[in-house]
C-alpha cells in the first residue's frame, strides 16, 4: 500500500445493500467461447459471497505492486476481516511504524516477518523493540480489468 497516502476504508454497513444479482448456471470458458445457457440458477448477494462478519469487515483498496503473485493489483479492493485469528502464510493488513501494509505473514526462527508477492520487495523483519500490529486478514480481493 501507498505509505505516503491516507487509505480509504468502506465498511458494509456505510454501502447501500445490494440487491441479488442473477447468477447464471452455466460457468463462462476461458478458451473457447460456448453458447450460454439461458437458465438463471440463482441470486447472488456479493455481501453473503464476501463477507463472513459483517461487523469486522472492511474494504480497502490497494495501491501499489508489492502483492501481484498473490493476485493482488494495484487498485484492487481487498476485503478485511479483522475477527479471523492470523495464521502463518496468511495474508494480513498490517501497521508497521504507523503505516498499513498488505503482505504475507510468516515467521522465521519464530519471529513474524511480512513477504511481498512479487520478487522485487525484500521481506520487512522485525528486530526487538519495533512492534507489528496485524489489523486484520485478507480474505478476498475484488479484481478489476483493465
Amino acid at each position: 500500500m501507498d505509505h505516503s497516502a491516507s487509505p480509504t476504508f468502506w465498511h458494509p454497513s456505510h454501502l447501500a445493500a445490494i440487491q441479488a444479482i442473477p447468477l447464471f448456471a452455466h460457468a463462462v470458458p476461458a478458451g473457447f467461447p460456448s453458447p450460454a445457457d439461458d437458465y438463471v440458477e440463482d441470486r447472488l448477494d456479493l455481501n453473503q459471497l464476501l463477507i463472513q462478519n459483517k461487523s469486522a469487515t472492511f474494504f480497502l483498496r490497494v495501491k501499489g505492486d508489492s502483492m501481484i503473485g498473490a493476485g493482488i493489483n494495484d487498485g484492487d479492493i481487498i476485503v478485511v476481516d479483522r475477527s479471523i485469528a492470523p495464521s502463518e502464510r496468511a495474508v494480513v493488513v498490517a501497521v508497521v511504524d504507523g503505516e498499513l501494509t498488505v503482505k504475507r505473514l510468516a515467521y522465521c526462527n519464530g519471529v513474524a516477518e511480512l513477504h511481498a508477492e512479487n520478487p522485487k520487495y525484500q521481506p520487512i523483519r522485525f528486530r526487538e523493540g519495533q512492534e507489528l500490529t496485524i489489523w486484520g486478514v485478507v480474505t478476498s480481493s475484488v479484481h478489476t480489468v483493465k
